[in-house]
């Protein structure tokens, strides 16, 4: 197990750093975090009578429920998958069944484990890729020649002096031909609806098996050669059972699912039309939320312990619309805060990954430096409050398309601006900004 022990203190510093506010959440998946590792601490007959105390996350789109989740799931190194309710219909109709979140976890968590794999083998792989690399350039001269031939000394000589040009980038340009395997599947179209994700999954590993690897002559340059032959190293290196049991294991300790829009399935809906399947999708989901068990085609996984967080705008129901079992595996509710200018200035300037930042560093790979002045960051947060309030209301997704069009002449014309200091000021933001912001219908259409 690679998850970390943050106190829930650290999990909020952490958070901090890429998300403006929303304090409450934030204590809230602190505390889930941490009641995570609280759980493997106490005695083993009671582990598994503790259940997660999962999370419905209530706020208006585009102020940080997503990304808290998903924050929070890379900082503890967990498989997370963040699906909208919506996508999932109860079995019958069209749609997904709700076990396909799980499967998708388990493929997430597969990769993720394979990845960490990779990377540890890496230095293995590298010199088992340069030994080949050797051969295919002195054939011979490789560790079984050499135990016959152990006199030969010229010959390794040469493979030596080949070995440091080959470090030192000489022989870049020569090119050499490199067997790579790759997989042959017939072309075949798999059925897939409701209830069928394992079985098209099944079918295509069979055709695989039917139809096995086969070399490929490829006729390469020596970095690229090095590249592909390393990575197919790393894959034998790599055993795919432990992958599959860590990543298991993972996915039912650590997993976090992001339910998104689960506030568009209250209700019983109607007799008719897409609205028919809302308390089917709950009544799916149940179980799942509750604690079973899904098949997947790498073995079976327990939900019990997978973490759900579940999130909506709420603007026209509000929790206690949902099943009564359902909001009881749910008992943790936090609201989350409606963003306001000073939000606005907060997001632009202070996180790690803040979107003055992000153009700043994006427009410096064409020699420009960009300073934006403190008059022009309350400009560009006071428009997208403006347009918020008088259009839909997005959040700090706002940011983006204000940004975007503030910066739209400079990025089009960056690779020939010979003044290479651009000075964005308040006075700027608004000639460029003035006539879309102070018209609704374009506001509209634009921003």
């Amino acid at each position: 197990m690679t998850e970390r022990n943050f106190t829930p203190r650290e999990i909020v510093d952490s958070l901090d750093r890429f998300i403006i506010g929303q304090e409450k959440a934030k204590r809230c998946v602190g505390i889930a975090l941490r009641n995570r590792w609280r759980r493997r601490q106490v005695p083993e007959y009671l582990r598994d009578e503790i259940a997660p105390k999962n999370i419905i996350m209530m706020g208006p789109t585009g102020v940080g429920k997503t990304e808290i989740a998903r924050r929070l799931a890379a900082l503890a190194n967990s498989p997370f998958i963040k699906v909208e309710a919506t996508k999932f219909t109860e079995v019958g109709y069209v749609g997904r069944d709700v076990e396909a979140m799980i499967r998708d976890l388990t493929e997430l968590a597969i990769k993720m484990v394979r990845e960490e794999q990779m990377v540890s083998v890496r230095e293995r792989a590298d010199v088992m890729a340069e030994e080949r690399i050797l051969d295919l350039l002195l054939p011979g001269s490789g560790a079984a020649s050499h135990e016959v031939q152990e006199t030969e000394t010229p010959r390794q000589d040469t493979r030596d002096k080949l070995r440091r040009l080959l470090r030192e980038g000489k022989l870049d340009e020569r090119e050499v031909e490199i067997h790579i395997e790759e997989k042959s599947t017939p072309m075949i179209e798999i059925f897939s609806g409701p209830g069928m994700e394992g079985m098209d999954v099944n079918l295509k590993d069979m055709m695989g098996n039917l139809f096995p690897g086969r070399k490929k002559v490829r006729r390469v340059k020596i970095p690229e050669a090095t590249v592909l032959l390393a990575e197919e190293e790393a894959q034998k290196l790599i055993d795919m059972e432990k992958v599959v049991t860590e990543a298991l294991l993972r996915v039912e300790q650590n997993g976090i699912v992001f339910l998104d829009e689960i506030d568009k399935i209250t209700g019983p809906g109607t007799s008719h039309g897409p609205d028919v399947s809302r308390e089917g999708v709950q009544r799916d989901l149940l179980p799942i939320i509750e604690g079973t068990t899904v098949t997947t085609k790498h073995g079976m996984v327990k939900t019990d312990h997978i973490l759900f967080i579940a999130a909506g705008a709420f603007s026209g129901t509000k929790p206690s619309d949902l099943l009564p079992e359902l909001q009881g595996r749910f008992p943790i509710r936090v609201e989350l805060d409606a963003l306001t200018r000073e939000d606005f200035v907060r997001i632009l300037t202070e996180p790690d990954n803040a979107l003055i930042l992000q153009y700043t560093e994006l427009l410096k790979t064409e020699g420009l430096d960009m300073d934006f002045s403190a008059d022009a960051i309350e400009a560009i947060a006071q428009i997208a409050e403006e347009v918020n309030t008088r259009t839909e209301n997005i959040g700090a997704r706002r940011l983006h398309t204000v940004m975007e069009k503030l910066l739209e002449e400079i990025s089009f014309t960056a690779p020939d601006i010979s003044d290479k200091l651009i000075r964005i000021n308040e006075e700027y933001v608004k000639e460029r900004l003035a006539e879309v912001a102070g018209d609704e219908d374009l506001s509209r259409y634009i921003l």
